[in-house]
């Protein structure tokens, strides 16, 4: 049996302002496509379940019209993808079936919309897929494949994690790779469509088991940039040390994200600096209290980090590690003067590097149901504005072309380059003055 393993990617906005923008200001789609062109994890994480009979091929597919030759390959696809692209995914997936090759779809989207990812394929995986993977791929090979296979009730020991097959993917596609250390996340934040919606329950990786990964991608990459796939790396404090000194003689640099109670910890910033990490993305979403009341919904806790902001920014960049502080845009209780809001504080708090969006309610959210009982979506299945970038929603506080003219001053305030070159000058200033200080009281003391 030959099975494909099909990664949809290309996530862009259609804002026809912002993907111009793009061309000029090429800060602004950076990160969104550094996470666009990441490999999937989860479909090599499969593969790594899967049994050496079944031969895998994995596919990245950046135009689905390119896919026609590989229409008649398979016996089976596995195919994932983000909501932004879903509805192309099931075109795709159409065009598969018509050819005879059976469709498996699985990830965020199908499990918040089982119904409607049925009518486009042969089966479905809900929830987690490692463990219903290995069941679905006998069921595949003796022709009695199910139409659900349903693992939201079941959370995946992650002590049991297979090592993904890294040697499936052309590297030389790839700045950097993923690997995940934890799955979910112990905050509940209202827009977050991240594991948190696979599994509320959050679980960490044994050290033992990241490193083994880390050393199987070295193997086809000996200086590797490696993205941690987590919801929050941190929120286990004891496990993230431990982590951090593991990664220390592996001698990679990495990237990451978190919450921003971790710059309390100064023992952990400095393993950090000393294993290698090149940034953390924060979400701050707003730097203004009255906006960040209610994202977090089990203690708001969000709401009572504001005050700690500026200083936090400040102690992880003293480290050397720069903070891409992330912002949501069109909040409730937020206007037109947010953005300026949140122009002021990116200059004030010198953060190396920036990322805004536009709320969006992505599909088996909280705040998705809450803007449908509101009666504020535009269009309840428009999933191709999934992107971040785009508006499919009737802000509180401004007008649908409030938000989305505003959004595109604040990208070109933020992303030109005379405003990205005075933030990475102000970080590396900073870092060098505080090495100079460092240096000058370690000699006064000698």
């Amino acid at each position: 049996m030959k099975m494909g393993l099909i990664a949809m990617s290309g996530v862009r906005a259609h804002n026809e302002e912002l993907t111009r923008l793009g061309l000029t200001l090429p800060g602004f789609v950076e990160r969104n496509k550094i996470i666009a062109s990441l490999p999937s994890l989860g479909l090599l994480t499969l593969a790594g379940m899967t049994p050496k009979d079944v031969d895998l091929d994995y596919v990245e597919v950046d135009d689905i019209d390119e896919v026609d030759p590989l229409l008649c390959s398979f016996d089976a696809v596995a195919i994932s993808t983000f909501s932004a692209q879903i509805k192309e995914a099931y075109t795709l997936a159409d065009r598969f079936r018509s050819a005879g090759v059976i469709v498996i779809l699985g990830g965020l989207h199908v499990t918040a919309r089982p119904d409607e990812a049925l009518q486009h394929a042969d089966s479905i995986v809900i929830g987690e897929g490692e463990p219903v993977w290995p069941k679905l791929v006998k069921d595949l090979k003796q022709r009695r494949l199910q139409k659900i296979y349903d693992a939201s009730g079941t959370p995946f020991n992650l002590g049991s994690s297979p090592m993904p097959r890294f040697e499936l993917l052309d590297i030389e596609r790839y700045n950097r790779l993923t690997v995940q250390t934890q799955r979910g996340c112990p905050f509940n934040c209202e827009f977050c469509a991240a594991s948190i919606r696979l599994s509320p329950t959050f679980r960490v990786k044994p050290v033992d088991r990241v490193i083994a990964e880390i050393r199987r991608i070295k193997e086809i990459w000996p200086k590797p940039f490696i993205e941690f796939a987590d919801d929050n790396t941190f929120a286990n404090r004891k496990h993230a040390k431990k982590l951090l000194r593991a990664l220390i003689p592996e001698e990679i640099r990495w990237f990451t994200e978190s919450d921003i109670s971790f710059a309390k910890d100064n023992e952990l910033l400095g393993l950090l600096r000393d294993s290698g990490c090149a940034q953390v993305l924060i979400g701050l979403e707003s730097p203004t209290r009255s906006a960040l009341h209610g994202i977090e919904q089990k203690s708001d806790w969000k709401a009572r980090q504001l005050d700690s902001y500026l200083s936090a920014i400040e102690n992880i960049q003293s480290h050397g590690i720069s903070v891409n502080g992330c912002f949501v845009l069109g909040l409730d209780d937020t206007g037109p003067e947010s953005f300026e809001q949140v122009r002021d504080f990116v200059k004030q708090s010198g953060l190396y590097e920036v990322q805004i969006t536009i709320q969006t309610a992505f599909p088996g959210t909280p705040l998705y149901d809450r803007l449908r009982r509101e009666e504020r979506l535009l269009d309840e299945t428009a999933w191709e504005l999934c992107t971040l970038f785009d508006v499919n929603f009737r802000p509180s506080g401004m007008t649908v072309s409030e938000l989305e003219e505003k959004f595109v001053w604040l990208a070109k305030e933020l992303y030109s380059a005379k405003a990205t070159r005075a933030r990475r000058m102000g970080f590396f200033r900073k870092l060098h003055d505080m090495n100079r200080r460092v240096r000058s009281h370690a000699g006064g003391t000698a």
